[in-house]
């Protein structure tokens, strides 16, 4: 978050996004006070809130002033922390946010129903707040996360796969909510059709560099950097870009036997295949495609103002970069 701060030099985006941390937590209150709990639970947790900022820096380009850019906030990250319940239980994961899940902390069903309640709540805060093309965006893009995490399961442990597959898989369970993130603060905002449109193109590719950056950052930073041991997508059979595209490169044969041999991989595995997906240097490769993707998300901006919060967008996803270029030297 401090880190954000430095980029986003706006008061009243952090001013809103106070209201919209409280509004979270209200959002998720049961007459269950166990539900409640464990609603809140990740919530309370932290995370950068980045789905609600890029929905309040989206706001900034539309004439209306009032709290529906709020709501819009609210309802992206309800639904990204509920998609987070249903992860973690998928992933069989331990922690989150450098908490325990809360499948670890309770049961996988109790993760479950807690994730549905999440969803269910922000439907409820955009049907009550939002126009009807919100609610009607919100549930297209939940259809397409669930169309991305399946499409993820049905390619666990195969190498066999292009790339294109992998991008077909991040399109849907990130970029997709990043776009909507965006789009829905500047319908909040009753910005034009034509501005609209640009926020949705721009936050579209700024998702697919969002999560190529964040793969490429699970081969070469700490756990303390992201929370997560390194390797955990190896873990879980999940082979992203630069390990598909190792895995066709001169060591290729190796990390195909490597990972031939079956889940659970021993850490010296684990180890071993980022070493070679390092050493031929495949995470600078996924940078780069990275970095050009970034190129077309700022060509999508030049339409809009030439104004603090353009400048904002732009640095936002050379700040993504950024940290996987650090962490990489570092390792």
């Amino acid at each position: 978050m401090d880190e954000l701060r430095s980029i986003i030099g706006i008061p009243q985006i952090w001013e809103d996004l106070a209201v919209t941390e409280d509004g979270l937590l209200e959002a998720v209150v049961s007459d269950d006070q166990y539900l409640t709990e464990i609603a809140q639970h990740l919530l309370l947790a932290g995370g950068k809130r980045l789905r609600p900022t890029l929905s309040l820096l989206a706001s900034q380009f539309g004439p209306a002033d009032d709290d529906r850019r709020i709501k819009a906030g609210i309802a992206v990250e309800l639904i990204h922390v509920g998609s987070l319940y249903h992860d973690d239980v998928i992933d069989e994961a331990d922690t989150r946010r450098g908490a325990p899940s809360v499948n670890a902390n309770w049961t996988n069903t109790v993760a479950i129903l807690a994730g549905d309640f999440l969803m269910a709540r922000a439907s409820e805060v955009a049907a009550t707040h939002l126009s009807q093309e919100s609610v009607r965006l919100l549930a297209a893009t939940y259809a397409e996360l669930v169309e991305g995490q399946t499409r993820e399961l049905s390619l666990i442990d195969s190498l066999d796969h292009p790339v294109s597959a992998y991008e077909q898989v991040i399109g849907g369970k990130t970029a997709s909510l990043i776009r909507t993130s965006a789009r829905l603060g500047a319908l909040a905002a009753d910005a034009s059709d034509e501005v609209v449109d640009a926020l949705s193109t721009w936050a579209w590719e700024l998702g697919m560099v969002f999560q190529i950056a964040d793969d490429a950052l699970d081969l070469v930073a700490s756990e303390e950097t992201i929370g997560k041991p390194a390797g955990s997508d190896i873990r879980e059979g999940t082979f992203t870009r630069s390990v598909l595209e190792a895995a066709t490169g001169p060591s290729g044969d190796r990390i195909r036997e490597l990972l031939g041999s079956g889940r659970p991989f021993p850490d010296a595995t684990v180890a071993e295949v980022i070493d070679l997906v390092r050493s031929g240097r495949h995470v600078e490769t996924a940078l780069k495609t990275a970095i050009d993707r970034l190129g077309t998300a700022n060509q999508a901006l030049a339409i809009l103002p030439n104004n603090e919060t353009r400048a904002i967008l732009e640095q936002l996803g050379k700040f993504i970069v950024t940290r996987v270029e650090t962490a990489s030297t570092s390792f």
